[in-house]
């Protein structure tokens, strides 16, 4: 049953069901790295919108993601699409940087890389993953750290795909608004992963449940909460703020189906789970994670300019790669929010019928 059998049929939740076409206020977060077809297609297949990201992905894999995620759901999905400001190459930060890193590559007994790469392009530089998208047409597209033009999300909106903005203030919701886009994540400074802030220097750090409320406050769309949210508790408090429904990336981490390794599933479910930190240093823009090395001992107060967005990132990956050829996974890349230690290890069906009748249950007083 839906917390909508207790609702206003004309509320903010469910026209927004009714936009996604699904039973449930829940978006399972489209976490590049983690997320899986199979994920996504279990998460859907109960009732909730599952998602893929496609951020750091080819137009042709983008377009394999979405027929892989098609063979396993015929319900909606999301696909997600990063939108930062296209990476500047500069040789000379980029060398300060690697000089920086090498004396942790000496300790590992590796060399350090001779330069750094783009590793891969942002959505607004893609008009061949545009196309793919008009001619796939998923059900749902969202977009990260930006928005792409406008004449974009009409063409989305005019194929029949249904568009989200992430936003991390209510001047970044006001944007999203004026883009054209149908309804706004809220993400609060809780959540796991990248930041979606479309000006890093510009960061309001609002928290998850203060956003939403603001957010709601001045914006005509549906508001999803995205930030903290592990259980049906904290999706209803979400939704007494005004969301219309919650996205949610770490509760769905330990899922069978997500591609998190054993060790990540391990750190996710011991004390490391209960320190979590936000750092630039590790990709080249503020994204939240277990820490250990790649927090403590990149960046800092002496550290050199950091190379653009996702150039910095290729010097973490060839890190952790460094490292984890040593069996050493002290620097490896394990995002997660501040709710982190309250992740559970089901199945991602069990797990969405288990945060509905949890929601059921707090929106009746726990009766």
């Amino acid at each position: 049953m839906s917390i909508l059998s207790f609702g206003d049929p004309m509320s903010r939740t469910s026209k927004l069901l009714s936009l996604l076409r699904i039973r449930h206020p829940i978006i399972q977060a489209p976490m590049v790295g983690v997320s899986t077809p199979q994920l996504a297609a279990a998460v859907s297949n109960a009732g909730a919108l599952g998602s893929i990201g496609l951020g750091a992905s080819t137009a042709a894999q983008s377009r394999a993601m979405i027929e892989a995620t098609r063979a396993l759901t015929d319900k909606p999905f999301n696909v997600n699409l990063f939108c930062h400001q296209p990476a500047v190459a500069d040789a000379e930060r980029e060398a300060a940087w690697i000089r920086h890193l090498a004396p942790l590559f000496t300790e590992l007994g590796a060399t350090p890389p001779s330069a750094l790469s783009l590793g891969y392009e942002t959505f607004l530089a893609s008009e061949e993953t545009l196309e793919v998208l008009l001619q796939e047409r998923p059900a749902v597209a969202s977009f990260h750290f930006g928005l792409p033009p406008s004449q974009w999300i009409r063409a989305l909106r005019d194929a029949g795909v249904v568009t989200l903005a992430c936003a991390t203030s209510p001047a970044e919701a006001a944007l999203a608004v004026e883009a054209g886009v149908d309804a706004v994540i809220a993400q609060g400074v809780e959540a796991g992963g990248h930041r979606g802030v479309f000006d890093p220097s510009a960061d309001e750090h609002l928290g998850t449940l203060a956003l939403v409320e603001l957010v709601v406050a001045t914006c005509p769309l549906p508001v999803i909460a995205a930030g903290g949210i592990m259980n049906g508790r904290t999706i209803a408090a979400a939704m007494q703020m005004g969301a219309a429904a919650v996205q949610m990336g770490t509760a769905f981490i330990l899922c069978p189906e997500s591609s998190a390794n054993a060790q990540y599933r391990s750190a996710l479910q011991g004390e490391r789970a209960h320190h979590t930190r936000v750092s630039a240093a590790i990709s080249g823009r503020p994204a939240r994670g277990m820490v250990n090395r790649l927090f403590t001992d990149i960046g800092g107060n002496t550290a050199p300019a950091l190379p653009d967005y996702p150039i910095a990132y290729d010097a973490a990956k060839s890190l952790q790669a460094a490292a984890i050829s040593k069996g050493n996974h002290d620097f490896a890349v394990q995002w997660a929010g501040q709710g982190a230690p309250l992740a559970r290890t089901l199945p991602a069906a069990e797990l969405v019928g288990t945060l509905v009748r949890e929601l059921n249950a707090a929106t009746r007083g726990g009766h």
